[in-house]
Formats: C-alpha cells, structure tokens, sequence
C-alpha cells in the first residue's frame, strides 16, 4: 500500500500511468466499449464506473496544455440529448485541473484513436456513450 495514491487504481495501471509520456492518450471505456479488440495495453477495472476512475486518475495524471482539447468523449450525434454522464465528467475534469475544452469525436474515428491508444482502461459503466480519452501533459 502506498500513502496519498486512489484505492481504485491497481499496480498495473500505476504502472502504465508512469510509463505514459507527454502527449501519449489513455481511453477509459464504458462497459460497452471493445477495449479487448482495440488495446495494446488493457486494463481491467470492470467493478468500477468511469467516472470514479476518471478522478482517480485525474489525481495523478496532468492533462496536455499544449493541445486545444486534451479531453475527448465518443460523440452521440444528438447535440440536444448529450448523456448526463458528460457533465459528471466535466465537473471532475474542472475539479482536478481546471477548465479545460472537450472535444466531441465521431464513433468510428474515436475506435481508430482508441486503438493508437497506449492504454485502455475496461471499466463496468453501464451509460452509454460513457468513453473517454485523456492525453497527457507534462508534471511541472
């Protein structure tokens, strides 16, 4: 055990978290998401919902501010009805680095970057529309 560090994150994704470099992008994927098929690195945190493990890993995890976007979420394609779960989401982005902008990424487009991913985090969130990446920034 190790002082100040989320229970929620396991050795292994402290491990991949402290691997990442600037600019290299992690996917938290809902329950629905094909982590398996689009990983090169998986981890499983099935018994989890995204937004809990978005916030741990915002705990340790600088955002990229050299980016315009360095949060991106799988779009919905239906601007009036966005998933609730968004705003829990940008709320725990503000919370933990700030006001940031989030872009929207179109289904298939954000399957291609997941699978350039260095990590994917498999979690047990059951809304939809509930993926997000993450790209890194720099610890100052």
């Amino acid at each position: 055990m190790l002082k100040n560090i989320p229970a929620i994150l396991s050795p292994e994704l402290l491990k991949i978290l402290m691997e990442m470099g600037h600019g290299d992008e992690i996917v938290i994927g809902d329950g629905n998401f094909p982590a398996a098929s689009v990983a090169q690195r998986l981890v499983r945190l099935d018994g989890h919902g995204v937004p809990q493990v978005l916030d741990a890993v915002l705990k340790l995890f600088p955002l990229d501010t050299y980016v315009e976007s360095p949060v991106a979420l799988m779009d919905n394609e239906d601007a009036k009805n966005p998933p609730p779960i968004w705003a829990d989401y940008k709320k725990i982005v503000k919370a933990n680095e700030g006001d940031k902008k989030i872009e929207l990424v179109e289904r298939f487009d954000f399957y291609e970057r997941a699978k350039r991913a260095y990590a994917v985090i498999a979690t047990g969130e059951t809304a939809i529309y509930a993926n997000i990446i993450l790209k890194k920034g720099v610890v100052i």
